[in-house]
C-alpha cells in the first residue's frame, strides 16, 4: 500500500517536475542556508550544474547558497525578515534579476524574475539528462513540499483544467488533490473576488504571458483568504506553450493589514476635516466670551450641534456635597447633577484621575475630559457621540486640546476678576521648599526677607525687590549665600541693619499665583521657612488653587482661611492704580528711591548710585523720578490733569 501512495504521489509529481524544469525564470529551494533545489534556468544562470558532484550519495544536488549566489547577502535578510507563509519581492543591484522569496516554517522558495532576452529563452534548453536520479528526487520533493502552493493546468484540455497541484496548494484553499484535479482554478472565486484582478489573469492567459494579481478567494469551507496568485506559461522546446503553472500564496495578512491602514487614514481624513470648524469655533468662543457662563455655555452648544456628537455638558465639583454641579448643558445628555463624585461615571473619574476618560454605553459613548490649567480644576467637559460610535485615541487627543483651549479661557475669565471683586479668601501658609528664592537664601544667611515687588529688568527677566534686615552678614555674604543656592541676587543699597536687593531665579512662585488669578499679600521668609499670605476670589476654585500649592511646593502647611469683605479701595489697589499711570521706568525710580530710604535726611544713597542700578544716566533718572512723583501727588490729591 505504501508502494501504491508512494507511486501515485510521483506521479503527482512528475509534471510539476516538468513544468518547473521548463519555466524560464530560475527558481531555487533553500533551507538553513543550502539549496536543495535548483531548477535548469537556476543551473544554467548560476553556473551549478558542476557542481553536482559530491562526496556522498545524499549530498546530491545540494549547493552553498553563499558560494552559489552572489546576491546571497541580500536574499538571505529577506527570508530572516519574511513571515513565515508570506511572500516578499526583493530587489537586487547589479543584478539581472529581481527576486520573490515565498517562506514556510522550513524552507524558502526563491524566484528570480528577469527581462525574457535571447540569453535568457535559451536558458530553458539545458539539458536535463545530465541530471542524475538523485537530483530529480530532490527536486520532487523540493516541489510538493514547497511553501507556496504551486498547480499546473493544462490548456490543451477543455477549460484549461488543473492537473497538479501540491500539499501547500491543498492547505491554503482545504481542498484535496482529487477534489481539485480536472477543474478550472476560477472555482476559488466569489461574490467578492475582485473582476479587474479576473480579467487581468484572463487577458494574461489568452496573450500568453506571465501575470502576477491579488484577490480575494474561498476556501472550501467558505472563509475568504487574499490569494497572491502568479500565473506563468510553459513552453517546449519549439516554443508551444504547453503548460501553465501558478504560484499561490495567503497573504491575507498583510493584505488586511494595508487594507486596514487604509481605513485608518480615511477615518483620519474625515475626522479632521469634521473637527477642524469644531476646533475654529471653539477656539473663537474662548477668545470671544465675556465671562464664565458665557463661554461655557457657548462650547456646550457649538459641540452638541456638530455631526457625530448627540450632547455636551460642563460641571464643576462640588466640594461640600460630594457631588457634580452642572453649570452648563446643550443636546441630548443625561442628568448627572447630584452625581457622586466616587460614581461610576467618566466625569467623576476624569475629575479623580485628571485624565480623559471614556465608557460605552447603550446610547453611544460618554467622553469626560478634566478642564485644568497650571494644575488648577474648573471643572470637567462630557460629550455623548451617535449611538454606535467610539471615540479613538486620535478623537481623545482633540478633545483634550479643546478642553485645554476652554480652562485657559475659564483662567482668563477668573483671572481678571481679581481686581474687582470683593468677597476674597486670605489665605495663610508657611513653605519650606528652597525652590523658592527667599526660603533658599534665608535658609543659606542669617537674615530676614520681606519681599515687596516684582520688578522687570532691562533684559526682560523678572526679579523680586526685598528688604533684608536683621542680618549681620554683609552684603557680599548674601550675594555669596545666593551664588551657592543658584540664585541671582544684586545689591541696590547697603546700609546699617537692612539691605535692599534684587533677587531672581529659582521658582517663580509670584508669577505663578498671578497666571491663577491670586493676589499676593506678603512673603516674609527667616531660617529657611517664608510665611506667605494670599488673596484669592471667593468664586474661584479656592480649594484648587491650595491643592495645586501643596503639590508644587514641598513642606507647603495652611495655617488658616478667613473669608471677608473689601471695604472702599484699599492700599493695594490705590498702588496697582497709580502704577497703572505709571510708565515702566516712573514706577521703578519712584519705587527704588523710597526703598534705598532717597527721601531721608541726611540721604544713605545718592541719585547716581539709583541711575546707576537701573542703568540710566543720572539726569534721566531724575527725570523720571520728577514725573513719578508729579502723578503720586495728582492721585492722592484728585487732581487729575497733574496726574497726566
Amino acid at each position: 500500500m505504501e508502494n501504491a501512495d508512494a507511486a501515485e504521489n510521483e506521479g503527482q509529481v512528475a509534471p510539476a517536475v516538468a513544468a518547473l524544469e521548463a519555466v524560464v525564470d530560475p527558481v531555487v529551494a533553500v533551507v538553513d542556508g543550502t539549496i536543495t533545489y535548483a531548477n535548469d534556468a537556476a543551473l544554467t544562470a548560476f553556473d551549478l550544474a558542476a557542481s553536482t558532484e559530491s562526496e556522498a550519495d545524499d549530498e546530491a544536488g545540494e549547493w552553498d547558497a553563499a558560494s552559489a549566489l552572489d546576491s546571497w547577502p541580500r536574499l538571505e535578510t529577506a527570508v530572516d525578515e519574511t513571515t513565515v507563509g508570506t511572500v516578499r519581492r526583493v530587489p537586487l543591484e547589479d543584478e539581472t534579476y529581481d527576486a520573490r522569496v515565498h517562506r514556510d516554517a522550513a524552507m524558502a522558495t526563491i524566484t528570480f524574475d528577469r527581462e525574457r532576452t535571447a540569453s535568457s529563452e535559451s536558458a530553458a534548453e539545458t539539458d536535463s539528462a545530465a541530471l542524475g536520479e538523485g537530483d530529480r528526487t530532490v527536486k520532487d520533493r523540493a516541489i510538493n513540499e514547497a511553501p507556496v502552493g504551486i498547480t499546473i493546468s493544462d490548456p490543451d484540455l477543455e477549460d484549461n483544467p488543473l492537473v497538479y497541484v501540491n500539499d501547500a496548494y491543498q492547505e491554503i484553499t482545504g481542498y484535496g488533490y482529487d477534489e481539485v484535479v480536472g477543474r478550472n482554478c476560477r472555482f476559488l472565486q466569489g461574490e467578492d473576488s475582485q473582476e479587474v484582478a479576473i480579467a487581468e489573469m484572463a487577458a494574461a492567459i489568452d496573450e500568453e504571458r506571465p501575470v502576477t494579481v491579488e484577490l480575494k478567494n474561498y476556501r472550501k469551507d467558505g472563509t475568504e483568504f487574499w490569494n497572491e496568485v502568479t500565473i506563468a506559461p510553459v513552453r517546449d522546446e519549439d516554443g508551444t506553450v504547453t503548460h501553465y503553472v501558478g504560484f499561490q500564496n495567503d497573504v491575507t495578512a498583510r493584505k488586511e493589514a494595508e487594507l486596514a491602514l487604509e481605513r485608518r487614514t480615511e477615518e483620519l481624513d474625515d475626522l479632521l476635516e469634521r473637527v477642524e470648524g469644531l476646533i475654529q469655533d471653539v477656539t473663537d468662543v474662548v477668545a470671544g466670551s465675556t465671562d464664565r457662563s458665557e463661554l461655557e455655555a457657548a462650547v456646550c452648544e457649538r459641540i452638541a450641534a456638530e455631526a457625530g456628537y448627540d450632547g455636551a455638558w460642563i460641571g464643576e465639583r462640588n466640594p461640600a456635597t460630594g457631588s457634580i454641579d452642572v453649570r452648563a448643558s446643550a443636546g441630548a445628555c443625561d442628568d448627572p447633577e447630584g452625581e457622586p463624585i466616587d460614581a461610576d461615571h467618566p466625569a467623576a473619574a476624569a475629575l479623580e484621575e485628571r485624565a480623559a476618560t471614556t465608557e460605552a454605553v447603550e446610547e453611544g459613548t460618554h467622553a469626560a475630559f478634566p478642564l485644568s490649567y497650571n494644575g488648577i480644576e474648573y471643572g470637567v467637559l462630557t460629550v455623548r457621540t451617535d449611538r454606535d460610535r467610539e471615540i479613538d485615541e486620535r478623537e481623545r487627543v482633540i478633545l483634550s486640546a479643546l478642553a485645554r483651549a476652554v480652562a485657559s479661557g475659564v483662567n482668563a475669565r477668573e483671572t481678571s476678576r481679581v481686581l474687582e471683586t470683593d468677597a476674597v479668601v486670605a489665605v495663610e501658609l508657611t513653605l519650606t521648599d528652597r525652590s523658592v528664592a527667599p526660603v533658599a537664601l534665608t535658609a543659606g544667611a542669617d537674615c530676614r526677607l520681606e519681599y515687596r515687588r516684582s520688578v522687570h529688568r532691562t533684559d526682560d527677566e523678572t526679579a523680586s525687590l526685598c528688604t533684608v534686615t536683621g542680618s549681620e552678614a554683609t552684603a557680599a555674604d548674601l550675594v555669596a549665600a545666593a551664588d551657592a543656592a543658584e540664585l541671582d541676587c544684586r545689591v541696590v543699597l547697603e546700609r546699617e541693619g537692612e539691605c535692599l536687593v534684587e533677587l531672581a531665579g529659582g521658582d517663580d512662585l509670584v508669577g505663578w499665583l498671578s497666571e491663577r488669578g491670586v493676589r499676593l499679600q506678603s512673603i516674609e521668609s527667616e531660617d529657611g521657612r517664608a510665611r506667605v499670605t494670599l488673596e484669592i476670589p471667593r468664586s474661584a476654585n479656592v480649594r484648587s488653587i491650595v491643592e495645586a500649592l501643596e503639590d508644587r511646593y514641598a513642606g507647603t502647611d495652611v495655617i488658616s482661611f478667613q473669608q471677608r469683605e473689601r471695604e472702599g479701595e484699599t492700599r493695594q489697589e490705590f498702588a496697582a492704580r497709580l502704577e497703572r499711570d505709571l510708565t515702566e521706568r516712573q514706577f521703578a525710580a519712584l519705587q527704588r528711591a523710597y526703598l534705598s530710604g532717597y527721601f531721608e535726611w541726611p540721604r544713605p544713597t545718592t541719585g547716581e548710585d539709583l541711575a546707576q542700578s537701573m542703568g540710566v544716566s543720572r539726569p534721566t533718572f531724575h527725570e523720571h523720578l520728577r514725573t513719578a512723583e508729579a502723578k503720586l501727588c495728582g492721585a492722592f490729591f484728585g487732581d487729575t490733569e497733574s496726574s497726566g
